[in-house]
């Protein structure tokens, strides 16, 4: 199995709080890669250095052999990352096909003149980002749900709707940032089939989550933060049983 990301010695601080400490962990090409650890302990930060939303402070980040682009979303998106977040950020009065449809306009090929031209290749091509945001919206079980503003669906439709926008920048790796929290279990369970399907279908999955069962039963690897340092990673039973982990994380 080839190495798709490598991350050495990544740091973050802000002002005089290290968020993160020399973290370094690697992702295999079709692995789902779980990050847990307590609140605080840095997840959310190392996924927003490593989708360019923060600069990182220290190390490296490399993506299928090559330097990402940190710091800079669209091309870290273009490289083939793409994310949801931890508190849902859909655009509300748009409908859940519009949504869609502005994740798929990151593979556009038509420039801005063109799409104010309205040229037959322009309108071709937004035919096409329409087609294949309705097949996402089905994919991802909404598809009845296309021409709902984003603020009226359910909240686990919503999730959904996340992770049908990010599937429609075309990503090799699609990081989840706590996509079951606020889920019921028969929700959980849905999703939880939903990215053993998206793996299947080649796109490696890079999980944060609190569900410890969902971690422990769906992920290959799991990586443990704690106080913005990684204490653990391994299989989910070597993990489960570290007296590291269960002293920082999991409880005796």
């Amino acid at each position: 199995m080839s190495v798709l990301l490598e991350a050495t010695k990544i740091g973050k601080h802000f002002g005089g709080v290290q968020a993160l400490k020399d973290v370094s962990l690697t992702i295999n090409t079709g692995e789902i890669y779980g990050l847990i650890g307590p609140n605080g302990a840095g997840k959310t930060t190392f996924f927003n250095v490593l989708t360019g939303l923060y600069p990182k402070d220290g190390g490296t980040v490399t993506f299928d052999g090559a330097p990402l682009p940190l710091g800079s979303p669209h091309a870290v998106t273009r490289a083939g990352i793409a994310r949801t977040f931890q508190n849902i950020r859909l655009f509300a009065n748009m409908t859940a096909l519009e949504n869609v449809m502005v994740g798929r306009h990151a593979r556009a090929k038509v420039g801005v003149g063109g799409a104010v031209m309205r040229h037959r290749r322009a309108r071709e091509e937004e035919a096409a980002i329409r087609r294949r945001a309705e097949e996402l919206l089905h994919y991802v079980g909404i598809a009845d749900r296309g021409g709902q503003l984003a603020r009226h669906l359910a909240y686990g439709d919503q999730r959904r709707l996340e992770i049908a926008r990010a599937l429609a920048t075309e990503p090799r790796l699609l990081a989840l940032d706590e996509p079951a929290a606020g889920m019921n279990a028969t929700e959980t369970s849905e999703l939880k089939t939903l990215i053993e399907g998206i793996r299947a279908d080649g796109v490696t999955v890079l999980l944060i989550e609190h569900d410890v069962k969902l971690v422990m039963g769906l992920c290959d690897r799991v990586a443990v933060l704690d106080y913005g340092e990684k204490i653990a990673e391994d299989v989910p039973d070597a993990v489960k049983r570290d007296p590291k982990v269960i002293e920082a994380y999991l409880g005796a």
